[in-house]
């Protein structure tokens, strides 16, 4: 039978909580809160077995549901920013006076291309900041590796070859993922400090960016914006009652090729990638939303 494919946590647990049918593992735990309006659950994995269990490395993923942005209620998008902004702060805690943010991903590809247009949104500041008006700044760096096929470069290379030389308190790695249900495709954002494999929204997984490589804490934010067509098909047969059917083995799908995304995704990207964007900032910059909107419009 397949295997459902998620780079999601939360939907990782629920997955495991629907097989396991027992009693909670001692190192997964989760809950769930309100911020701005934004429904976040967070999931820990604490130990190797939980690590296990849902196939995540030990670490903390916080997950916010984006759904009440598509109102497009007045201010759904200030309060969104806020949102990212508050739960990033809190992953990154205090005393970060500098950080490197990279954008992963293909910007050629449209579902793979959240990582590099939400870095186009992050205000650089690290040349700034031996001037006086702009010391109380954090000192951020922007980078925007690209892509193994057009760079001939690992995106894990050129990250590190940059940590070296300007050596962040953090590296902030933003990247596409892939969802096992398509209601959470562009509707999700994903926090965590476990560091991020580049690729994981378009089935093409590279060297893993993480604080073992770089020797710095990583934080990763990622929405997922495609779906496996086979988990897909998964989801479909089971809401149809058919549950024991093994969508792998239908004719004409090739579950190892095939991805889907909306067909709007180039619009959902741009207006992701500037909440994304303007959450970062809120996280890293002293500066309110009423400012950030002045300089970056």
């Amino acid at each position: 039978m397949l295997t459902k494919r998620t780079d999601l946590a939360m939907e990782a647990h629920e997955l495991w909580r629907t097989a396991a049918r027992q009693a909670p593992l001692p190192g997964l735990c989760s809950d769930t809160h309100t911020r701005f309006g934004y429904e976040v659950t967070t999931v820990k994995v604490t130990d190797n077995e939980g690590a296990k269990a849902l196939g995540k490395p030990k670490g903390t993923y916080v997950t916010l549901d984006l759904r009440p942005y598509w109102t497009r209620a007045e201010d759904s998008f200030e309060r969104a920013a806020q949102a990212v902004g508050t739960e990033l702060r809190a992953l990154l805690g205090k005393n970060v006076k500098s950080a490197l943010v990279t954008g992963l991903g293909n910007d050629a590809m449209t579902p793979d291309a959240i990582g590099p247009v939400s870095a186009s949104h992050v205000l650089a500041t690290r040349h700034l900041m031996q001037t006086e008006p702009f010391s109380s700044l954090t000192a951020v760096s922007v980078l925007t590796p690209g892509v193994l096929g057009r760079t001939g470069m690992e995106a894990a290379e050129v990250i590190r070859g940059a940590v070296e030389a300007v050596r962040p308190d953090v590296l902030l790695a933003i990247d596409a993922l892939a969802s096992r249900s398509l209601a959470r495709v562009c509707t999700t954002l994903q926090l965590s400090d476990t560091g991020i494999i580049p690729g994981s929204g378009v089935g093409n997984r590279r060297c893993a960016i993480n604080q073992t490589l770089l020797h710095i804490p990583v934080i990763a934010l990622g929405i997922p914006t495609v779906v496996d067509a086979a988990t897909l098909a998964a989801d479909l047969l089971e809401e149809s009652g058919q549950a024991k059917a093994d969508p792998s083995a239908l004719r004409g799908l090739d579950a190892a090729s095939l991805m889907v995304t909306p067909r709007d995704i180039d619009t959902q990207i741009a207006d992701l990638s500037r909440i994304v964007g303007f959450g970062i900032n809120l996280a890293l910059q002293p500066l309110s939303f009423e400012e950030l909107t002045q300089l970056l419009g």
